[in-house]
């Protein structure tokens, strides 16, 4: 999709096996990066968190534009700084959401968007996923810069609902700390009941205690015209479907990101860069942009603001 011009980590060790892996350049703190590169198109920010803000704007400031991982940052201001940023120094500023590059919750957006459904009455979505001690132990994980279980396992699955069915209005519900806690600042589980925007009802469940492996994210949706379940451990699968129309075809079989003792969300970042290389040459082509991940932000931050943490 492009050359890879430099690496920058502050461990030199994984900066140095990338760079030799590429043949490309290393550095080790960010203002070292931002001195020694001039001619570079973009840049990937892949950094904890709570580091996207600051990192995102001083690689704008550079004149650079800016694919940042997910989330966007952990609060809607910080976000919101960084758009604006963008539009002074006229970069382009987007945002990694992968996991609208998944077929089945692609077929959705489709058949949603054609109204095959009618009118949508109720969803339900469960994030289930297991996050054993080892994730959180010597890491940047669970702490401040985490920003919590919402922000850094289960962003992508609230940027699908709302990418699916409009924006958040209102929640009620509990959040707790179960399992984790003197390793996590935030919940490792909960549950609200919410409505939408249009005036849809549903329900979020979230946990990152299942036993040994994650278990499912999954999305039923019922409407006017059929009722669709997309399942499986990172909503992969159509696990029900029941429609007026022809439905969802069967996706194919796609894997996930494998960290060895414990597992990520799909692996969809080819696409991601396939159409990143697309959208910085056409304004016009469909790509997740700053804009839509401040919307993942709003939604969560209201979330974590309607359900304190008990």
């Amino acid at each position: 999709m492009g050359e890879l011009a430099a690496i920058c980590d502050i461990v030199p060790e994984k900066a140095d096996a990338l760079a030799k892996e590429f043949q490309c350049r290393t550095y080790y703190t960010i203002a070292d990066l931002l001195g020694g590169e001039k001619n570079i198109d973009l840049a990937a920010v892949c950094t904890p968190n709570g580091l996207h803000a600051s990192h995102s704007i001083q690689c704008l400031q550079q004149g650079w534009h800016v694919l940042c991982e997910k989330p966007l940052s952990i609060s809607a201001a910080d976000a919101s700084r960084m758009i604006e940023t963008a539009q002074t120094q006229n970069r382009k500023l987007f945002v990694v959401k992968s996991t609208r590059y998944n077929p089945a919750i692609a077929a959705l957006k489709k058949i949603i968007a054609a109204n095959e459904l009618g009118r949508i009455y109720s969803f339900q979505l469960n994030c289930f996923w297991n996050r054993p001690p080892a994730y959180y132990e010597g890491t940047w994980h669970g702490t401040e810069m985490d920003g919590g279980t919402l922000f850094t396992q289960f962003s992508h699955y609230i940027d699908a609902l709302l990418w699916l069915l409009g924006d958040i209005k209102q929640v009620k519900g509990f959040r707790k700390n179960m399992m984790h806690k003197n390793l996590l600042l935030s919940e490792d589980c909960g549950a609200v009941s919410a409505e939408m925007e249009n005036g849809v009802l549903g329900g979020i469940s979230w946990s990152v205690n299942t036993f040994r492996e994650n278990m499912e994210v999954s999305l039923t949706i019922i409407a006017e015209k059929g009722t669709v379940k997309l399942g499986g451990p990172y909503m992969n699968k159509v696990e029900y479907q029941l429609t007026h129309g022809s439905g969802i075809p069967v996706p194919e079989k796609s894997t996930a990101n494998d960290y060895g003792f414990y597992k990520g969300s799909m692996s969809n970042h080819d696409k991601v860069y396939e159409n990143l290389v697309k959208a910085l040459k056409d304004d016009g082509h469909p790509f997740a942009s700053a804009e839509d991940g401040l919307r993942t932000i709003e939604a969560i931050e209201k979330i974590y603001n309607s359900v304190l943490l008990s």
